[in-house]
């Protein structure tokens, strides 16, 4: 094979070993053929294995041991993927963009909310489908604690579904009928904690020194106190500093890393043998058929003193290991980072430079996200503009994971630098937005609440379902027609806006009913310190019928969105392929962006303006559109323009394209 030829010696030393120790077993195991498909893989994608693996672990003089056990790890799920998913494998390499196409749409929910059960979901399939879904993120499956739990993030057991969801046997039966519905599975994995309950930590507080090596621990503080002098805090409120001291473990107690909560323990990664058993828990549940996994917590994976502890050069070697293990198992499955970091820290997560297809393919767009609330708020997009123009293109193979919201806060990843170039002052605006989406600033149309403020920075996050914040509750209470108005176009908007941008946008369950916040965790004293639970409602099924009624709030929104993702599946310039380039418009309120590809041009419009607003309609030929442009949105053939400007309504979005792309 030509890259096997083409291997730096070590390289090549290492992958003619590990060949020799593995083809006897793996030929014993498996048919001819599906022993030379797996070694023709590993040649392929060794040197992606091998280079950053030797970066981090070399030195060790038990790597090759840890070689030759991720190997075996490798060859046993290999071998157990069954027939069905080894074709997915093949069909997914001729359709490498699958996750990248205009017609898909995802739905993001938590199960027991959602349905009750992994059982339960099977009856919604039907509503999922007529919805557009073909994306579907379960959250939190994995078996977690009792009591509290991060929301279903501190794991006990990764080989386990949670008992109150069902068990593993269901989620193999929902992923079948999942894929002959041609529906794809997301489901989480955390990578870079595990609970105290999880055998490995509770074999680690007994004194295991093979496994109290799988953790960060401390028999004092003095390395903590070293690290904690530039760690910042997760949960400030309920879980301040990243240390917690452990009297029970061991013979004397030790301090114990936890960057979330005391109860999530943030395993050593700077121990090979925590890699080799993640890869392993990765493959087994990519064997269950699971297509895309979100690597939950991947920034923190490995720490460096003096530094944050996050984005760590090490991070991303590994993050790369553990997607060439995946290459070569069960290449159907692809990566999804759960990193919510700076804007120039993000795209490394999708690759860079050497690194490019050798990272995830997808990432959460939080900046987007985090700018549309901004800009809602503000009725002003040059923040948005000038930002986003900030924000570098996705690598080939990549795309991203657009949202408006999600079962998490939203923190204010707004730099300073951003801010001033627009006039504007950094920690004030965040203040702002603080106050004005917890209701209270005068004029707000929102209803939130503030998540884990720090009295020590001032800074704050904000919890609250989508049509809680447009202001779809304010209207309810207040009853009038013109307040519900503006909330539901607040909502179409902002989801015209991720739907035209590319990747796969995601629907946060309940958004297409206009579900409001469940203020009743405030009576449930497990829950009521946290406000994130107002937005992970149950599904309020019994408001589902009137998404077929025109005449209610929740049939205009929902008929609505529908239009949206049916527009967005016929318009291949939304693939995600295509470039992505916001452009300045002549007026403050009318945000511009123009997605370019060989089969035509997009130009999406949108005015975040609660008044009727216009821009010149020279920025059609600026936007590269020639010949005739219509915007396909409109069902009603309104004129596009007038006296050389194009009018918006309020809060309306235009998709403009030319002859090519229709």
């Amino acid at each position: 094979m030509h890259n096997i030829q083409h291997m730096p010696r070590a390289t090549r030393q290492a992958f003619d070993h590990l060949k020799r120790y593995l083809e006897p077993s793996l030929r014993e195991q498996c048919a001819s053929r599906d022993a030379d498909l797996f070694m023709l893989r590993l040649g392929r994608y060794f040197s992606d294995l091998y280079e950053p693996l030797s970066l981090v672990y070399s030195k060790r003089s038990d790597f090759r041991h840890h070689l030759e056990r991720l190997g075996d790890i490798m060859v046993k799920n290999y071998v157990e993927r069954s027939e069905e998913l080894r074709l997915m494998d093949i069909e997914h390499h001729m359709t490498p963009d699958w996750f990248q196409h205009e017609t898909m749409l995802g739905y993001m929910c938590y199960v027991e909310r959602f349905a009750g059960s992994l059982q339960g979901i099977l009856q919604y399939i039907d509503y999922l489908q007529e919805l557009g879904v073909n994306y579907l993120h379960l959250l939190s499956v994995l078996e977690t604690r009792e009591g509290p739990n991060d929301g279903g993030y501190a794991i006990r057991d990764y080989r386990s579904v949670d008992a109150k969801i069902g068990t593993m046997e269901d989620l193999e039966i929902l992923e079948r009928e999942l894929r002959n519905r041609n529906i794809y599975l997301c489901i989480d994995i955390v990578m870079n904690h595990t609970s105290r309950e999880h055998a490995w930590a509770q074999r680690a507080l007994a004194g295991d020194p093979t496994y109290l090596d799988y953790y960060l621990t401390f028999e004092d503080r003095v390395l903590p106190d070293q690290y904690e002098q530039t760690l910042p805090e997760v949960f400030p409120e309920f879980a301040p500093g990243n240390f917690t001291w452990v009297p029970e473990m061991g013979e004397h107690g030790r301090w114990v890393w936890t960057t979330f909560h005391t109860y999530q323990w943030d395993l050593n990664y700077r121990n090979p043998a925590v890699f080799c058993e993640m890869a392993d828990i990765m493959m087994f549940l990519a064997n269950k058929g699971v297509d895309v996994l979100r690597l939950d917590a991947i920034p923190f994976i490995w720490k460096n003193l003096g530094t944050d502890c996050q984005n760590q050069p090490e991070a991303h070697l590994l993050l790369a290991a553990f997607r060439a293990v995946a290459r070569i198992v069960a290449p159907t499955v692809i990566f999804k980072a759960e990193a919510i970091v700076p804007p120039h820290k993000l795209i490394a997560y999708l690759g860079e430079g050497p690194s490019i297809g050798k990272r995830c393919e997808l990432a959460y767009h939080n900046q987007l996200m985090v700018l549309l609330w901004s800009t809602l708020a503000t009725r002003q997009v040059a923040l948005l503009t000038h930002s986003l123009h900030q924000m570098p293109a996705t690598p080939p193979g990549t795309t991203w994971l657009t949202y408006i919201r999600c079962h998490d806060d939203i923190g204010w990843a707004i730099t300073d630098e951003n801010a001033a170039a627009v006039g504007e002052n950094g920690y004030l605006h965040r203040q702002f937005l603080n106050h004005f989406y917890s209701g209270n600033f005068p004029g707000s149309f929102a209803r939130g609440a503030l998540f884990q403020y720090n009295p020590v920075t001032g800074d704050a996050r904000i919890s609250g379902m989508t049509a809680s914040l447009v202001g779809l509750e304010q209207g309810i209470a207040s009853g009038s027609l013109y307040r519900l108005s503006m909330a539901v176009r607040r909502i179409l908007l902002m989801y015209s806006v991720i739907m035209a941008f590319g990747g796969i946008p995601i629907i946060y369950m309940g958004d297409e009913l206009g579900q409001l916040n469940d203020w009743s965790f405030q009576r449930d004293p497990t829950l009521a310190n946290d406000t994130r639970w107002m937005h992970r409602p149950a599904m309020d099924w019994a408001s589902a019928p009137q998404r077929r009624d025109p005449r209610s709030v929740t049939g205009y929104l929902h008929a609505g969105l529908q239009r949206l993702v049916e527009t967005r599946a016929s318009t291949p310039a939304v693939h995600g392929s295509a470039t992505t380039q916001p452009m300045w418009t002549d007026n403050p309120h009318v945000f511009a962006l123009v997605r370019q590809r060989a089969y035509g041009n997009l130009l999406l419009l949108a005015n975040f303006h609660e008044h009727t607003q216009s821009i010149s309609a020279e920025l059609i030929g600026h936007a590269g559109l020639n010949g005739e442009v219509r915007d396909v949105l409109d069902r009603d053939g309104r004129p596009l323009t007038q006296d050389g400007r194009i009018f918006l309504e309020p809060y309306e979005s235009k998709w403009l394209v030319d002859r090519s792309c229709l």
